[in-house]
């Protein structure tokens, strides 16, 4: 059942995931994220170099049961990164801990920044629910959410906007497994 303009505005992103029913895509195109829920493992990783790959701990536990029920109801779950290379020290993380998207259900790829050049990209990181629901996310330059984190919409020409330009750079991008980090 689709939700109506006040839910869509006060919904959670599970509440939207749970009316998903076909596609969720999501579009990153930060070298750099800071946000809070995973700076205790990225602090970890800088100074190991180990990943966390424990799904009972950080984020994961609220994550990957989300995922896993979309995927059972036959939601297909798609990611792709746009990366500078080299790679800064968070994409290196984010690859890492990319195991864990792959075992709750994600399919990721991966593009280098030089290969996006002449795809027309919004403005912001986003989420598209079933072609038709727009999640945009705002951050700081620093990398952590905005204070107006997120922006919801259903306008058919930001749902078309973000699908074609997903699509493109799913269609170019490296799929997780063949992607190798460059780091210098």
């Amino acid at each position: 059942m689709p939700l109506n303009a006040q839910a869509l505005n006060t919904a959670t992103f599970a509440e939207l995931l749970a009316d998903t029913h076909h596609t969720a895509v999501h579009l990153e195109m930060r070298d750099l994220y800071a946000v809070g829920d995973e700076a205790d493992d990225y602090a970890a990783f800088l100074r190991t170099g180990v990943p966390n790959l424990d799904p009972a701990r950080s984020f994961w536990p609220q994550w990957m049961p989300l995922v896993q029920d979309a995927v059972a109801r036959g939601v297909v779950m798609r990611r792709a990164r746009i990366i500078s290379e080299p790679v800064t020290d968070y994409i290196r993380y984010e690859h890492a801990i990319t195991p864990l998207n792959l075992q709750a259900g994600e399919d990721v790829r991966w593009l280098p920044r030089r290969h996006a050049s002449d795809i027309p990209l919004p403005g912001n990181d986003f989420w598209l629910l079933d072609d038709r629901l727009v999640q945009f996310h705002h951050f700081t330059g620093t990398g952590d959410w905005a204070a107006d984190g997120k922006e919801r919409t259903t306008d058919p020409a930001a749902a078309a906007l973000c699908r074609a330009a997903f699509e493109t750079v799913w269609d170019c991008g490296v799929p997780h497994e063949k992607y190798t980090v460059q780091t210098h």
